[in-house]
């Protein structure tokens, strides 16, 4: 069996885990299984590779989509290499760090740290569940890492060149303590949804936790620029006893301390509190390892009677947005599938968080210095176009479940027609998921603007029923909930990028027209046309047998 040099670094920790109770030789084992399996598990993104590179199976695909993470980090290297205040720069970095990779673990990783089938399969063999545990969270630790290297590693390189080895010690320290910190926390505020929900109910909370999360991480990212004041371009920093609350800060605060020997009271608790607070989790999360794995079963119980839902309202929905007999079943049968497949919600529900708050976070950034009254003039109301932030990540989903062997069933349908499949689909993706996120904006942006914008709100509902077509277009074809999940589709993301500029153009656009008289009402008819010939055209496709 191929051993890999992770494993043979974790030896050097041998007797570090041996003392914490983990059977050492056993959970080696478990994590090389999982490394060679992650081999030979072909990610989506290169799901339509040549046969020839399919047959090495002992590449890891995730290792080489990484590059994509390189990419976003070189946007940190003037933030870690020019100025030298500290505090402000390098609570920013973790800050743009803890943003990236907390929201890699919610949506890619969570199933990880979630799976029950280790139980299932390893429980039943001679092996405690501290020690199987822990091979879960390793296994996670070491590819968030690797996310973690990509994105930071040249920064870090750049820093070691211009700052000095003691910067650069530094911030390597703070990464391994954040990474522990972020998977451990995850960890524990799932341990506590298990604590008090059962089955069903207990996956729903997953979800909404989620979202909170997501909303909570980009919240936070923003209000960290909040903490300082700009005078005279100096960054004048002004302790408040609420920044103690603020993760960011604890890292950012031993730069300034050490290399610049301020040992102001508020530096040196943020500096204990960074390491403090991650070792201590840490220590409580062994602790309670074993009531984690207990309480993880509480995923496999559905013992509570589901209650039979009124389906009538989806039934009303599907016979006004669908146009025949097919594409009305697999819009209900889509509609279930995402209310119901665990995966797929836990992949695609952060996005949810992401879209609805970024709206109102630019907003806030003009806040300040439009004051009010120049927002509610201003015509902000067209950041409501982030909303459909979601749309590429989910569009690119659709086509992964959990139980994708089940897609056999897409054989025996007669008069098979891919075209009503997918709008079907869409259209359930539309109604269940993007529809709640507009309508939930749109009351809040009218109640801020006013009746006015009504027709803007229709014209952005329309490019965003365009863009929804386009997304599809853009990404890989394959019949939808009929593909596994791989350990990342994270090369594929690449995609989103192109599709974002062109969200903001239609943005733009629609912008450019509201300066012109009845404007917004000739290119709502210009984009009601295009849709009605994309929404006939775009899904007359042959798929790849």
């Amino acid at each position: 069996m191929k051993d890999f040099k992770v494993l043979k670094f974790l030896d050097k920790f041998k007797g570090f885990f041996e003392k914490i109770g983990v059977d050492y030789y056993v959970m080696r084992k478990i994590l090389q299984v999982k490394f060679i399996m992650d081999g030979r598990r072909i990610p989506t993104a290169i799901g339509n590779s040549s046969k020839k590179k399919r047959e090495n199976k002992d590449e890891n695909n995730f290792i080489k989509s990484l590059w994509v993470y390189g990419l976003i980090g070189i946007f940190i290297i003037p933030l870690v290499c020019f100025g030298k205040n500290f505090m402000f720069q390098m609570s920013f970095v973790f800050g743009i760090l803890m943003f990236m990779i907390m929201t890699s673990l919610i949506s890619d990783f969570s199933s990880v740290l979630l799976d029950i089938r280790d139980k299932n399969i390893i429980g039943s063999k001679p092996v405690n569940s501290k020690t199987l545990s822990m091979a879960k969270t390793i296994h996670v630790l070491i590819y968030m890492f690797f996310i973690t290297i990509s994105i930071s590693g040249v920064a870090l390189i750049t820093s070691l060149i211009t700052n000095g080895i003691l910067f650069f010690l530094i911030f390597l320290f703070e990464i391994i303590l954040m990474d522990l910190f972020i998977v451990v926390i995850t960890a524990l505020l799932y341990l506590f949804i298990l604590k008090f929900f059962d089955g069903e109910k207990l996956k729903d909370m997953i979800n909404y936790i989620q979202i909170i999360l997501s909303i909570s991480i980009a919240v936070g990212y923003q209000l960290i620029g909040r903490l300082f004041n700009f005078v005279n371009l100096n960054v004048i920093f002004t302790p408040k006893w609420w920044q103690y609350f603020i993760v960011p800060m604890w890292f950012g605060a031993p730069f300034e301390m050490l290399l610049h020997r301020n040992y102001n009271i508020y530096f040196i608790i943020f500096s204990i509190l960074a390491i403090a607070v991650p070792v201590i989790s840490i220590i409580i999360y062994v602790k309670l390892t074993p009531a984690f794995e207990r309480n993880l079963q509480k995923l496999n119980d559905n013992s509570n009677k589901a209650k039979r839902k009124n389906k009538s309202v989806l039934n009303i929905l599907s016979k006004i947005v669908c146009f025949n007999k097919q594409e009305r079943i697999f819009f209900r049968f889509a509609s279930d599938m995402m209310k119901n497949e665990r995966e797929f919600k836990l992949k695609v529900y952060p996005s949810l968080g992401f879209s609805l708050i970024f709206p109102f976070i630019f907003m806030l950034n003009d806040l300040k210095y439009k004051g009010w009254s120049g927002i509610v003039s201003s015509k902000m109301y067209l950041n409501i176009y982030f909303c459909a932030i979601l749309l590429p990540t989910a569009v690119m989903m659709i086509k992964y479940s959990g139980k994708y062997k089940g897609a056999w069933i897409y054989k025996i349908i007669p008069n098979k027609d891919i075209s009503s499949i997918f709008k079907g689909t869409l259209k359930a993706f539309i109604v269940r998921l993007l529809l709640p996120v507009y309508f939930i904006e749109a009351v809040i942006f009218m109640t801020i603007f006013g009746v006015r914008i009504f027709p803007d709100l229709i014209l952005v509902f329309l490019n965003i029923m365009l863009f929804t077509v386009v997304c599809f277009k853009v990404t890989k074809k394959a019949l939808p909930f009929s593909e596994g999940f791989g350990v990342s589709q994270g090369s594929e993301g690449l995609i989103v990028i192109p599709l974002m500029i062109m969200l903001g153009i239609l943005a733009l656009i629609h912008y450019n027209y509201t300066k012109v008289n009845y404007g917004v009402y000739v290119f709502s008819v210009i984009i009601l046309i295009v849709n009605i010939i994309l929404w006939k055209k775009a899904f007359n496709i042959q798929l790849e047998k």
